[in-house]
């Protein structure tokens, strides 16, 4: 008894295994994701404390990431962009291009050992500075050094000029 048992067991496991049945309704398209992006020009100055707070004029998240990118150099007309912070090593002293960030808004500031009156204008003035929010639910093995990979990873085709 115990055999035959056994045996229609693994008929039925073979035969229902083998079984479809109808295809189900296609799912819904995934969402397009396209991380909130924009791109300011800053000066530098003792009369704003060499910082300067700049509201998304968006909503995001708890959770979200925000990126900044700074315009370090031109090459061959390629522009070169570098993750904020940057630091530039002087021969005595540091400067640090650094950010932080709230659900609010971004602030831009310089830091470091210079003193910043000394500066050459080349290091405070039109410095130009690149911001991508990405969504909490996306952040995962991306390479956020590279501006062009971000962009390509969260369809960012233009930047919003401030």
């Amino acid at each position: 008894m115990k055999n035959i048992f056994i045996v229609l067991m693994a008929f039925s496991c073979i035969i229902f295994t083998s079984c479809e049945g109808p295809e189900g309704p296609p799912g819904n398209d995934g969402g397009l994701i396209v991380a909130p992006a924009f791109e300011i020009e800053l000066d530098f100055t003792a009369g704003n404390n060499y910082e300067f707070i700049e509201p998304y004029g968006f909503e995001i998240y708890p959770y979200d990431m925000t990126l900044v990118y700074i315009l370090w150099e031109i090459d061959n007309g390629q522009d070169i962009w570098r993750l904020v912070p940057q630091t530039v090593l002087f021969e005595d002293s540091t400067l640090i291009y650094n950010f932080d960030f709230t659900r609010n808004d971004v602030r831009f500031f310089l830091d470091g050992t210079v003193n910043f009156n000394t500066l050459d204008p080349s290091w405070t003035q039109n410095q130009i500075f690149r911001v991508v929010i990405v969504p909490a639910d996306n952040v995962g093995k991306q390479n956020f050094n590279d501006l062009n990979s971000v962009m390509e990873a969260y369809n960012i085709n233009s930047f919003e000029k401030r």
